[in-house]
């Protein structure tokens, strides 16, 4: 998305790391990772690091972020979540896009066609991504879990009491009482989402638990 800003910090690098040594052993052919998590939780910081030191390793990486995804353009979409709360969940996103770019990559299909939000502009344009010598493609965003194609997700464990600072410094949106409601409903959306990952980030930002494969 054009017009984001990251705010880059010790433990995003520190836990990057130690998902980069995670997926070492794991990196077969085209892999998609993702990063899910709440609103303001670290998710495109954490990805960004992580695509950062693959690179550092000899592995090139694309990111693909939800937020370019979404059916109308970030500040559209904000006051239609103002008319009807009911609005927030999965189904704001074209998931099912998102979803079909990770199976084209997979299938070392190239270029890949999707959406890129120009936020300032409150527009939605679409863009050509060269996959050709990519080996991982990350796809950040709250609701990145869900998607089927994904060969490894992780899920940052923080909810959006803990995260509200962290959306105040990337000042994306007025806050305003109804963004508390809006970000209310998205947990209780998102926190189900905790059992899907392969890797969980955990509140503090501090540590990295694997969850046990079974079989």
């Amino acid at each position: 998305m054009i017009g984001d800003k990251l705010i880059i910090e010790q433990h995003h690098t520190d836990r990057a790391s130690e998902i980069c040594d995670l997926l070492m052993d794991r990196l077969q052919g085209k892999f998609a990772l993702t990063v899910a998590g709440e609103s303001g939780a670290g998710k495109s910081e954490l990805a960004s690091e992580i695509a950062r030191l693959l690179t550092a390793r000899g592995i090139q990486v694309g990111i693909l972020q939800q937020d370019d995804y979404f059916v109308f353009p970030p500040q559209t979409n904000h006051e239609m979540r103002r008319r009807n709360l009911e609005q927030v969940g999965p189904y704001e996103v074209k998931l099912d896009f998102l979803d079909s770019n990770l199976r084209s990559f997979k299938r070392g299909e190239n270029p890949i066609y999707k959406p890129l939000v120009v936020y300032e502009e409150d527009r939605i344009t679409h863009e050509e991504l060269d996959t050709s010598d990519l080996q991982v493609l990350i796809a950040e965003g709250t609701y990145t879990s869900l998607l089927e194609f994904a060969d490894f997700r992780v899920f940052i464990d923080r909810d959006y009491r803990a995260t509200l600072e962290a959306r105040k410094r990337r000042a994306r949106d007025k806050f305003e009482p109804f963004v508390v409601d809006v970000l209310e409903r998205e947990h209780q959306i998102i926190a189900q989402h905790k059992a899907l990952a392969d890797a969980v980030v955990s509140p503090a930002f501090d540590r990295i638990v694997v969850r046990e494969v079974e079989g």
